[in-house]
């Protein structure tokens, strides 16, 4: 009888893995269209991709890149350390995930109102008034950093109530697979980034 249940269990959390893995899967086909309209207009408007991608700031395109990439190791660490049945370091390590997500936010928060306050956000006159290719740019790094930054704050939102599940007990040693797929989802996050990163600071 126990080792029936045990088989149950395993079986719902391979089953749980593989719908969030399909999920992922779909979420890589929405961002890789949007990566390959870059990459045509991009090729069609290379002088003014150039000239547009100047107004972006490559230091914090870098620090959030860096500030991601570290949040996924503690992401990882902390999935490690409930293994290990370490509920507190796995508290500290969600908590310092989030923490550096907010600080991601923040330096898109002024990255933005930097642009807004230049004038550069959709509809606005000075919008209107740059060359087509420009205005696609810019249209298209609203919309992707936009779309990420909805999935980082839904990234957050999964974080903290998984890190709530671990201090309420419903998250242990034996049963963490919903903080597994927590971790592939701020992975995801994470790897949007990587590829956004290089598309809009560096490549000008």
């Amino acid at each position: 009888m126990e080792n029936t249940i045990s088989h149950i269990v395993h079986r719902d959390d391979e089953a749980s893995k593989m719908g969030m893995w399909i999920f992922i899967f779909t979420e890589l086909l929405l961002f890789g269209g949007l990566f390959l309209v870059y990459a045509v207009f991009r090729a069609k408007y290379s002088e003014d991709f150039h000239i547009a991608a100047m107004e972006l700031n490559a230091f914090v395109g870098t620090a959030n890149t860096v500030i991601l990439l570290i949040s996924s190791m503690t992401v990882a660490m902390a999935i490690t350390a409930i293994q290990k049945g370490d509920k507190g370091l796995s508290i500290k390590l969600l908590a310092v995930t989030l923490l550096l997500a907010t600080f991601f936010m923040i330096n898109k928060y002024f990255e933005w109102s930097g642009k807004i306050h230049h004038g550069l956000y959709p509809g606005s006159e000075v919008m209107l008034g740059l060359n087509r290719g420009q205005l696609l740019f810019f249209g298209l790094y609203y919309a992707t950093t936009g779309l990420h930054a909805l999935h980082v704050f839904i990234g957050m939102a999964i974080l903290a109530v998984m890190l709530f599940r671990i201090k309420s007990g419903k998250i242990t040693q034996d049963n963490f697979v919903h903080l597994e797929n927590g971790g592939l989802y701020w992975h995801l996050v994470d790897l949007i980034w990587i590829f956004l990163f290089p598309l809009l600071y560096l490549i000008t």
